[in-house]
C-alpha cells in the first residue's frame, strides 16, 4: 500500500450522505498514513443516511484549502444536493481544481464538480441518473467502475469503493496534477 504519512485529505460532507462513501474512503485514506479531517458547512456532527454519525473538524466557510493535499467527496443524494446549494462549499471544492490537487467524488458528489464549474472537457462517471447532468455541463460521461482523469477521480456506486479507494490513495501520493484545473 502506498504511503500517505504526512497528507492532509479534507472530506467534504453534510447530512444525507452515504455512509459507506465516507467511512470506507476515511479508513482507506488513514489507513495509509493520512490525517482525514471532515469539513461540513456547520459545526457540530452530521449523520448519514444509514445512521453513520461523523464529528465535524471545521465548517467550509472558514476551512482553508491550501491547507489540505486532497479532497474527497462522499455521495448521498440529500447531501450532494444541500452541498451545491452551499457557496462556501462549493468554492472549498472549486479550489482543489485550481490548485491542481487531486480530487475524489463518487456516486451523487459529482452535483457538486457541476455547481463549481470544473467538469467541462473533463472523462467522469457517477452514478447514472446524473449522466445527463453531467453531459449538459460539459463531461464525457461514462459508465465504469473508476475513472481517472489528471487528478480526478469518479466512481458510481459504493459497490466501486475498492477501486475508488486504490485509485484516490494512488493519485493523492502522486501530488499535484497540472490538467487538473478549473
Amino acid at each position: 500500500m502506498t504511503d500517505l504519512t504526512g497528507k492532509r485529505i479534507a472530506f467534504l460532507a453534510t447530512d444525507g450522505f452515504e455512509d459507506s462513501e465516507l467511512t470506507s474512503p476515511w479508513a482507506a485514506v488513514t489507513d495509509a498514513g493520512a490525517t482525514a479531517v471532515m469539513i461540513a458547512p456547520e459545526a457540530g456532527s452530521i449523520e448519514g443516511k444509514n445512521g453513520h454519525t461523523q464529528q465535524v473538524d471545521e465548517i467550509s466557510a472558514s476551512a482553508d484549502p491550501s491547507a489540505y493535499d486532497a479532497i474527497v467527496l462522499p455521495g448521498g443524494v440529500v447531501n450532494a444536493d444541500h452541498l451545491r446549494m452551499d457557496a462556501a462549499s462549493v468554492a472549498f471544492a472549486k479550489a482543489f481544481f485550481e490548485a491542481s490537487k487531486p480530487v475524489g467524488a463518487i456516486c451523487h458528489a459529482a452535483w457538486l464538480l457541476i455547481e463549481a464549474d470544473v467538469v467541462d472537457g473533463r472523462t467522469i462517471t457517477s452514478y447514472p441518473s446524473l449522466a445527463t447532468d453531467l453531459k449538459n455541463a460539459g463531461a464525457d460521461w461514462v459508465d465504469e467502475e473508476v475513472v481517472v482523469d489528471q487528478g480526478l477521480v469518479s466512481s458510481r456506486t459504493p459497490d466501486d469503493l475498492p477501486a475508488f479507494n486504490a485509485k484516490v490513495i494512488e493519485e493523492i501520493s502522486e501530488g499535484r496534477h497540472e490538467g487538473q484545473h478549473a
